[in-house]
């Protein structure tokens, strides 16, 4: 992508925070930036294998409505584990619950000082970001946090500050082999994680005439990038949203521009280093919280459950594994949701009732919305949609003898215009379908096959039962037929 902004994203970034807070158990001593590095670069090679395999079509694993439910959790979740810093208290953390309710209790002793220092910063880039929106309002906040805590020396006044800060150029920084069977859970996730943003974002920010994304390649560009970065003490990273527009905005056209971005950062780290260690927490916890409420979209929440209340339902399921669960196991709930509701939605294939638009030769499905409508007495016409296999099979057949014990017809014509394969089992089906129905007097026919389903059909038992005259190239010959076959009918006995 040529418009893509790799760096470490907010959600990435609480991932690798989490893991790294599991790992000071079950290793202490480690040092936070050699884990880091290790993680990282772990993360790079999950990526780069994966290209290896042509894995690109993972990312397709997480839904929209699942990756929004997600990220509104992982919102929530950075929400409330930087609260405390706002407010200058300390609570142990034991989970998202536990840590709200601890939040309340320790509300009394909220440091005023500590508070006003997060107030004033929420209000500096509330103040930019609405009457000077082009302005850095983030770095504003951040640098007016610095100056007061040194004019004002807030240190002493018991504001808590970040510290001192490594500076210089970044060493190489060798991982730790032994954190790998530790470490490769969070990595598999944070991988997935980054390779599903840099996906979206790259779609999201395509202008017309750019190449299109592919997949494969992106994880080549993020996985090089997670190794290189790693082995010099970066953080995961991958394509961000927010990044990208600030490029977009600032009037980024190529990658020229993130060369630009880490020459910048360089400068910073080897020369204001021991200036930003007297940022307040309460400043950089406000700034983090400011843009980490972006991620809980309520809008598009309430899009996605005016759209469909199922897909809210696993939106929902998505954001209550990350704040029950915690992040990490909130990826792999995000996966397995996912997953589900593929799984529904294959194998719970729309049915269809067709009707003829009055006055036409036009079918479509029957709805209260067009009540004139005509129904051909006596014949039935079925549409599935979807592909038909072992798993929605009998779904499908259930659809279809509900629908047929109600209507009752002579000949039942399935559209297979919307089916655009067939497997096994489901052709299995149909051949059982066809003797039940014609034990009962009622005949199938078939409409509408496409040539892959055709072939299928002819060499299966079910083409020797319907023959040629049972079978039509569209729904309007099935029912052309049929209104034949029902006026000759009439006429015999004359």
């Amino acid at each position: 992508s040529r418009m893509l902004s790799v760096s470490t994203t907010t959600t990435i970034a609480i991932l690798g925070a989490s893991a790294l807070g599991g790992l000071s158990a079950t290793h202490p001593g480690t040092g936070a930036v050699t884990a880091m590095a290790t993680l990282a670069v772990l993360v790079g090679a999950i990526l780069l294998v994966a290209r290896l395999f042509r894995l690109g079509f993972v990312a397709n694993f997480i839904s929209d409505p699942v990756l929004t439910g997600f990220k509104a959790g992982i919102g929530l979740v950075i929400v409330v584990d930087q609260v405390p810093k706002l407010l200058g208290i300390h609570i142990h953390k034991e989970g998202f619950f536990r840590d709200v309710v601890s939040i309340a209790g320790h509300a009394p002793d909220t440091s005023l000082t500590t508070l006003a220092v997060a107030v004033a910063t929420f209000v500096v880039i509330g103040v930019f970001e609405k009457f000077i929106p082009k302005a850095p309002a983030p770095l504003v906040a951040v640098a007016g946090g610095i100056a007061a805590s040194a004019l004002l020396g807030l240190k002493s006044l018991g504001v808590s500050i970040v510290g001192e800060i490594p500076g210089g150029f970044p060493v190489l920084t060798i991982p730790d082999t032994s954190l790998v069977l530790a470490l490769w859970p969070a990595a598999a996730g944070i991988a997935l994680m980054s390779f599903t943003e840099t996906i979206a974002a790259g779609k999201a920010f395509a202008r017309p005439g750019d190449p299109r994304t592919d997949s494969n390649q992106e994880l080549v560009g993020i996985g090089a990038a997670n190794v290189i970065g790693g082995l010099f003490g970066a953080m995961p990273s991958g394509g961000g949203t927010s990044q990208t527009a600030v490029n977009m905005k600032a009037g980024a056209r190529t990658q020229a521009a993130e060369l630009v971005t880490a020459a910048m950062t360089v400068a910073t780290m080897i020369f204001l280093a021991p200036v930003m260690g007297a940022m307040p927490n309460a400043t950089l916890a406000a700034v983090v919280i400011a843009y980490s409420v972006g991620l809980i979209s309520l809008g598009e929440l309430e899009a996605i459950r005016r759209f469909r209340h199922y897909e809210f339902r696993w939106a929902m399921a998505a954001l209550l594994g990350v704040v029950v669960l915690g992040t990490l196991k909130g990826i792999l709930v995000a996966v397995i949701v996912s997953m589900g509701s593929l799984m529904h939605q294959a194998n719970n294939p729309r049915v269809d009732a067709l009707v003829r638009k009055r006055g036409t030769h036009v079918f479509r499905p029957r709805s209260l919305e067009h009540p004139d409508d005509e129904p051909i007495p006596g014949l039935l016409l079925l549409r599935p949609e979807g592909r038909l296999y072992f798993g929605n099979a009998q779904a499908v057949a259930e659809k279809m003898r509900a629908i047929a014990e109600q209507e009752k017809p002579a000949v039942i014509v399935m559209d297979l215009g919307a089916v655009p394969g067939i497997e096994f089992t489901a052709l299995r089906m149909l051949v059982e379908a066809e003797e039940k129905w014609r034990a009962r007097g009622v005949e199938i026919w078939l409409a509408a096959l496409n040539p892959e389903v055709l072939d299928l059909v002819r060499r299966s038992p079910l083409a020797e039962r319907l023959g040629r005259e049972r079978m039509f190239f569209t729904v309007e010959d099935a029912a052309a037929a049929f209104g034949a076959r029902a006026s000759a009918g009439r006429k015999e006995p004359s």
